[in-house]
């Protein structure tokens, strides 16, 4: 009996707080590995690049637990952040403020029409999503003709580049949107509708939550959450990229599958969401740092995700 009880007693462990374990791991694996590492230089760079995976990992962390994905992330990025930087370019006149507020519009209404075809057209989230993926990006690459659209604003450009003391704009942003999140999820009806949906839609269902608005609301805050992300990218790299946020879709699910956010939708933690893109994070920039190939740092973050899955089968899926 008492082994019986130490075996639960250990797997309970793990499942709580095996993320930690792995994201202390993997800094002290670095820390040896590369000296200049865990410099307060090197620590700020990965913080503010790491806001940008920490966007999309919330947004995903909603859509996740209602059982759902969302593949359409990364190109939502691309094309918030080209419209924005098309109404932030200097000679246009248009107020940067303005020109944010256009991002999140684009951001928040392909989110909307991914809610939409998904919750009351009965699409799969994984085709919808995937066939938003490839809109997005299309429509970003006709609003710029393929071309970089540079000459931004200095209000615009402050977004990604400025700062408060050692602290950079984006990661405050990622700050303040963490603390309305969190608010969000554990402290209103609304969170724990989306928990109720993810877990049994049918119970939800009868029980008088409206599902269909559930599911389409994750959307449009993963879809709104992805155009604040573009802004900050766009604003960072100085200029509008069409291929700006190609490929951020996996980063964002890891690290939501990673903290322990379950595929099977109805369970998950946003604090797991925070070490679950802390620790993509330290691994790209402590695998750059090693020089190690970008082609290899792909097959390492597959290995992850699969990992991850495994582990929450385990752990019993629901």
């Amino acid at each position: 009996m008492v082994k019986t009880e130490k075996k639960i007693n250990i797997k309970s462990f793990i499942a709580q707080y095996g993320v930690i374990v792995g994201l202390a791991a993997i800094l002290i694996f670095f820390t040896v590995m590369k000296a200049k590492f865990m410099t307060v230089d090197n620590i700020v760079n990965m913080l503010r690049q790491t806001s940008i995976n920490g966007l999309l990992a919330i947004g995903m962390t909603f859509v996740v637990l209602t059982g759902g994905i969302d593949l359409s992330v990364g190109s939502i990025v691309g094309a918030a952040g080209m419209f924005s930087a098309l109404a932030a370019r200097a000679e246009t006149g248009i107020p940067w403020p303005i020109a944010v507020l256009i991002g999140l519009g684009v951001g928040l209404l392909l989110g909307a029409v991914n809610g939409i075809v998904v919750s009351y057209l009965k699409v799969p989230a994984f085709i919808a999503t995937l066939g938003m993926l490839s809109i997005a990006r299309g429509v970003t690459f006709m609003a710029s003709d393929a071309k970089p659209v540079p000459g931004l604003s200095k209000g615009f450009l402050k977004i990604g580049g400025g700062s408060v003391g050692i602290l950079p704009y984006p990661v405050l942003i990622l700050i303040v949107v963490l603390i309305i999140c969190f608010i969000v999820l554990y402290k209103t009806r609304f969170g724990r509708y989306v928990f109720a949906t993810g877990g049994n839609p049918s119970s939800a269902r009868v029980s008088g939550i409206n599902v269909k608005r559930i599911i389409c609301s994750v959307y449009m805050i993963s879809g709104l959450l992805a155009g604040l992300a573009g802004i900050i990218l766009t604003s960072r790299v100085t200029s509008g990229l069409a291929q700006s946020g190609n490929g951020y879709e996996v980063d964002a699910i890891a690290a939501a599958v990673i903290g322990g956010t379950s595929l099977s939708g109805g369970r998950g933690r946003l604090w797991g969401t925070i070490v679950g893109f802390l620790i993509m994070g330290v691994m790209n920039n402590g695998l750059d740092m090693m020089a190690v190939s970008s082609y290899w740092q792909l097959v390492i973050k597959g290995l992850i995700i699969i990992g991850a899955v495994m582990l929450d089968s385990l752990n019993g899926g629901k």
